[in-house]
């Protein structure tokens, strides 16, 4: 009964240990090890909380303690799990994404280390032991003796003191995971807390969000005569968004075998826009549907799909609706998953197919497979292409979602031993699945004559291969089939391949682009004008220079221009550029000028879609 000793003698150092060693944990996770500085960020927060229990609590203080005691070990728990996927500190905000853990299980517990279990035992130690009514009544006996009033003042005065110390220096970075380290984990979530509730947002006034201004801010001219404007006018248009679908598996092979043969084919006949990034924050998936289909930025912290879209949000199905298409929607998941009827709805698509409709047979991650999806989808393209308008399809595929765990009735190619049982291996087998699915849907789309017909788009929506989750020996096999460290240029590289019948040239090209820049592109393809529709996004057909802002799983003030990957530390002045062509650090290749004009721009998305009028209710 020692143990029972120590609760009942010393609770305020015994308590102070045990979370120490948690805090410990969630900081060689996050920041790779821990420091001295964890001391002087961590344990000021937990004694300002004792010192209240010790103060108020004359009866039940163990029970205060183990609740405190709970509380911190979800929080650290939680930064230590959603760092693992998203690389960056977890806050209040995730709570809006908590139905999600449920509904992706195998996708949360992949990322679960089974050493991360130890920040429980205490827990689950001290439970087994209050089933004894003997333990029971020694834990009553906890606060019977009176600590000294007047130290439990001066710790408390203190402890808060030495926590605003640790926040104010450290408010005004722009980077969340430095804030968190500066600070300390629970210093920044109250912190986040405090400032988010107490601070008024400052909104960019509306007639100032132009799109004049807007180009100034990216440095980009629109042409008064655009090349290739009309050039497909009067085609269809189908766009599809290939699940976690990362640029480096173009033209990749393992042991002489092409990972992806189909997409290969399709980068070498079709455009290849080779440095083509994502966009997408919290809400991944969805958020690059949202991202496509409004050349608008994603919220800081929580997905589109949540803030966002009980706003008339300018979107390509109504534009293009206006301009006489018809258009729809195909996801095998439930259309509930990630808000989409309300996304749905504000982006104005006229029809969306779901499982619902495609059913679950052929089950694969979430719903029903890729092959399902696209050979369901096709007879709807072609009773669509009868009509006597041209449509605007997308097409959203499931199957090599994360966790990657696909069914061995699905395997299309013999993975090498030293792949097997390795995320990395799971995440090539699944993309040449889809790989396989998609070759399909391609020579479908050909022999009905869709092909011809349509301007055909391909992009990965988000990474695949986070370098947070990844251990050594994925790390091993990512160097060797690259030839170098896989890092954050690779890890956000998504393609962009496009099938345009009216436009000739070069195939492969180099510029930067990134979701945000396909509404119009596309819109330039089909003849459309953007001139009464505010876009973030440029034309990468007739723009050669790009800033492209990047939220969420990097810090604020993050960016990707023509040459790098820039990401802040406390600044600018200590931030780390990343080259485009090989990830290496490299001292030059970002501006102090491109850091505030993308802080603006994001600035400016927010403030212009939180000034749109509220869509209209569907009946």
């Amino acid at each position: 009964m020692s143990f029972i000793r120590a609760f009942r003698d010393r609770p305020f150092l015994t308590f102070t240990l045990i979370l120490l060693v948690k805090g410990a944990l969630a900081w060689f996770v996050v920041f790779s090890e821990p420091s001295w500085t964890m001391l002087l960020t961590e344990i000021p927060f937990f004694w300002a909380v004792f010192c209240v229990i010790e103060w108020f609590a004359t009866k039940r203080k163990f029970l205060y303690y183990m609740l405190v005691n709970l509380l911190v070990t979800v929080v650290y728990f939680a930064v230590l799990m959603y760092y693992k996927y998203y690389g960056i500190i977890a806050t209040y905000h995730a709570l809006s994404q908590a139905n999600k853990v449920t509904q992706v299980g195998d996708s949360t517990y992949s990322l679960l280390d089974p050493y991360y279990l130890l920040i429980f035992v205490d827990i689950i130690v001290i439970g087994l032991f209050m089933i004894r009514p003997k333990t029971i009544r020694a834990l009553k006996n906890i606060g019977t003796r009176r600590a000294n009033r007047r130290m439990l003042l001066g710790g408390f005065v203190l402890s808060v003191v030495l926590c605003i110390f640790n926040i104010w220096p450290n408010h005004a970075s722009m980077n969340e995971n430095k804030k968190a380290e500066e600070m300390g984990i629970l210093n920044y979530e109250v912190y986040t807390l405090f400032a988010d509730s107490t601070q008024p947002e400052e909104l960019i006034d509306k007639s100032e969000i132009t799109q004049p201004a807007i180009d100034r801010l990216k440095v980009i001219t629109e042409p008064a005569s655009p090349a290739f404007f009309g050039a497909d006018k009067g085609k269809n248009l189908i766009i599809i968004q290939m699940e976690s679908f990362q640029n480096f598996l173009i033209g990749l092979k393992i042991d002489g075998q092409e990972i992806t043969p189909n997409m290969n084919k399709l980068a070498a006949e079709n455009y290849h826009y080779d440095n083509f990034y994502t966009s997408v924050g919290a809400g991944t998936t969805s958020d690059a549907e949202f991202v496509v289909n409004t050349s608008l930025y994603v919220p800081q912290h929580e997905p589109a799909t949540q803030v966002d879209v009980d706003k008339a949000l300018p979107s390509l199905p109504k534009l293009t609706e206006a301009n006489g298409y018809n258009n729809a929607t195909f996801h095998t998941n439930e259309i509930s998953f990630w808000n989409r009827k309300e996304l749905y709805s504000a982006l104005g698509w006229q029809k969306y197919y779901d499982k619902s409709f495609y059913g679950d047979d052929d089950h694969v991650a979430f719903s029903a497979s890729d092959e399902v999806l696209y050979a369901k989808t096709l007879p709807v393209l072609v009773q669509m292409d009868q009509a006597d308008k041209p449509f605007y399809a997308m097409i959203i595929s499931q199957s090599a979602h994360h966790p990657f765990n696909l069914p061995k009735r699905k395997y299309k190619m013999n993975l090498p031993e030293r792949f097997e049982g390795t995320m990395v291996g799971d995440y090539i087998r699944s993309q040449n699945y889809a790989d396989y699915a998609l070759g399909q849907f391609i020579e479908q789309l050909k022999a009905t004559g869709l092909w011809d017909d349509s301007v055909v788009l391909l992009y990965g929506d988000h990474q695949g291969l986070s370098i947070y989750s990844q251990n050594q020996k994925e790390k091993d096999l990512m160097k060797e089939m690259l030839g170098r460290e896989y890092g954050y240029t690779d890890m956000f590289n998504v393609p962009l391949i496009l099938h345009a019948p009216g436009v000739t040239g070069p195939k492969k090209l180099e510029q930067t682009g990134g979701q945000i820049d396909i509404l119009p592109t596309v819109a330039n393809l089909l003849g459309i004008s953007l001139q009464n529709q505010i876009h973030f996004g440029e034309d990468l057909f007739n723009q050669q220079t790009n800033l492209l802002p990047m939220r969420h799983f990097l810090p604020t003030g993050s960016f990707i221009n023509d040459t790098s990957l820039f990401m802040p530390g406390i600044d600018y002045s200590d931030g780390v550029n990343y080259s485009v062509v090989d990830n290496s650090e490299t001292p030059d290749g970002s501006t102090q000028d491109q850091y505030d004009r993308a802080l603006k721009l994001l600035s400016m998305s927010d403030s212009y879609i939180k000034q749109l009028p509220e869509k209209q209710k569907q009946p």
